[in-house]
């Protein structure tokens, strides 16, 4: 696969046909037929309310120079979405509104957006936590030679994404080659002072399975990568965070393809864990899109379902006003049980054991 679905004109590139065909599906085996309001109401949660802001999440564009086959942005180097410097300003004076302590940038490849940099430096210089996702071989473009460094003077966590610490695993999923660009990236980010145990220089390694089934144990996992890593490679990293697969854009494309769509939704559905209700990351985040309109997380940003403030309005960056936002009820779907199955799965990776 070397291009998006929307380049390919993929009817998976809208995102009311994804959410058609998730709810299409049956999904009667369980109590609450599939339905992620009914769950929430079975286990006394009659609505899902936000907690006090923590993280803004901030998507700088869909532009990336990869094209994996498990992406749920539908990213690539096809895509041209970035957003401005006006919108980046827009995000920076809705942040002082607010008690966020993090700013969590992620893409596509937000390293790509011309304006990183200088977003980058307005957040630290405000005395905020920056959380750059990287997908490792963006830093071995030629124009990039120098952001390990400029990130640990930063002081910037960099969370990369590394399926898994064998070479076989991480290609199948990521592309040929992407496994030896990737470890040529960490041994970068090594020698810049990260993954040392230095906590203003965190290294954390984000692994989503590869293949239909929930993420493993990440307290074990963690210990198994740091040794293999270190045995047969040499890198050293901190801390691992587990995700679950969300049925969206192009890893909803693959379960579809390989005829897997309706055993992992059911895997999803009866994987349920209210344990791991509290703890969602659409509860202390608001995630921005490229273009500044307003959604409960990320992955709803990728179907393109808008947060609903209070008022009913429909919100953008520019229009940020915190009141709005706080009494809100969170918009809910069927990939809503990717973050609940199991352990659970955040951006933080893993929620609560089952």
């Amino acid at each position: 696969m070397t291009t998006s679905l929307q380049q390919r004109r993929s009817p998976l590139a809208s995102t009311d046909y994804q959410q058609a065909l998730l709810n299409a599906l049956p999904l009667s085996t369980s109590s609450h037929q599939g339905n992620f309001n009914t769950a929430l109401i079975a286990h006394n949660w009659q609505t899902l309310q936000p907690t006090t802001l923590e993280i803004f999440q901030i998507n700088l564009g869909k532009l990336c120079n990869m094209t994996c086959r498990h992406c749920h942005v539908d990213a690539g180097p096809d895509r041209r979405e970035v957003m401005d410097r006006d919108t980046i300003n827009a995000c920076l004076a809705a942040i002082d509104q607010t008690n966020a302590h993090t700013v969590d940038l992620t893409g596509g490849a937000p390293e790509l957006n011309p304006d990183f940099r200088y977003l980058v430096d307005e957040c630290t210089r405000s005395g905020k936590k920056v959380i750059d996702r990287c997908n490792l071989t963006v830093l071995l473009l030629p124009t990039m030679q120098d952001l390990p460094q400029w990130l640990a003077e930063r002081q910037v966590e960099i969370v990369c994404s590394l399926p898994h610490y064998r070479q076989r695993n991480t290609d199948a999923q990521r592309g040929d080659g992407t496994f030896e660009k990737s470890i040529a990236a960490l041994k970068l980010l090594n020698a810049a002072g990260y993954g040392q145990g230095d906590p203003t220089r965190c290294l954390t390694l984000m692994s989503n399975p590869v293949g239909a089934f929930l993420s493993s144990s990440q307290a074990s996992l963690e210990q198994e990568w740091k040794a293999g890593l270190l045995k047969h490679h040499g890198v050293t990293f901190d801390r691992l965070i587990t995700l679950n697969n969300m049925p969206i854009s192009r890893y909803l494309e693959w379960l579809e393809s390989s005829n897997n769509l309706q055993r992992y939704m059911e895997l999803l559905v009866n994987s349920f864990n209210p344990g791991t209700i509290a703890g969602l990351m659409c509860r202390n985040t608001l995630s921005v899109s490229w273009d500044g309109r307003l959604f409960d997380c990320d992955f709803n940003q990728m179907l393109d379902i808008e947060c609903q403030p209070s008022n009913g309005r429909s919100l953008h960056i520019r229009d940020f006003q915190p009141e709005w936002l706080t009494q809100r009820e969170i918009v809910t779907g069927r990939h809503c049980f990717g973050c609940t199955a199991g352990a659970g799965s955040s951006c933080g990776g893993a929620i609560k054991q089952p």
